[in-house]
């Protein structure tokens, strides 16, 4: 059994850009072996969008983290080192908008709710806290087995 990344998608580092831990921490499970099945080191929606609103590389940042290992202080450093040593505000507050402002489909929205026992009226509609509620099902699953 692998460990679920519970680190929200909303919580930010001392850099400001939210998704950047829980990115981090995923790779780095991955890197040792420890991410729990069914969660992606690095996929094509938050992880992809911090990534492209911070104007990091994809495979250079999975790279510097599986090969390094570094502590999350240290990857938020190489972030701003690549960018030349400053991200300007106004891209990092633009990243977390377009994180936070993203929706899941009615589907996926429906599945998440389903599985925690949360009835779909139309109040939770963000990706952000459906993800939460996901990981936390999936973590009670685990846990009480």
């Amino acid at each position: 059994m692998g460990t679920i990344p519970l680190i929200s998608s909303d919580l930010a580092g001392p850099l400001g850009a939210i998704h950047l831990p829980r990115l981090w921490s995923k790779v780095l499970l991955s890197a040792r072996g420890q991410l729990e099945d069914g969660y992606d080191e690095c996929g094509q929606g938050f992880d992809q969008m911090v990534l492209d609103g911070l104007g990091i590389d994809r495979d250079s940042a999975v790279g510097y983290i599986k090969s390094n290992l570094p502590t999350y202080a240290q990857f938020e450093a190489w972030v701003v080192q690549q960018r030349g040593g400053s991200i300007p505000q106004g891209e990092i507050d633009a990243s977390n908008a377009a994180i936070r402002g993203y929706d899941h489909d009615d589907d996926t929205r429906g599945s998440i709710l389903s599985a925690a026992g949360v009835a779909d009226d139309g109040s939770i509609l963000d990706a952000v806290n459906l993800n939460n509620l996901d990981d936390w099902t999936e973590m009670h699953a685990a846990v009480t087995g």
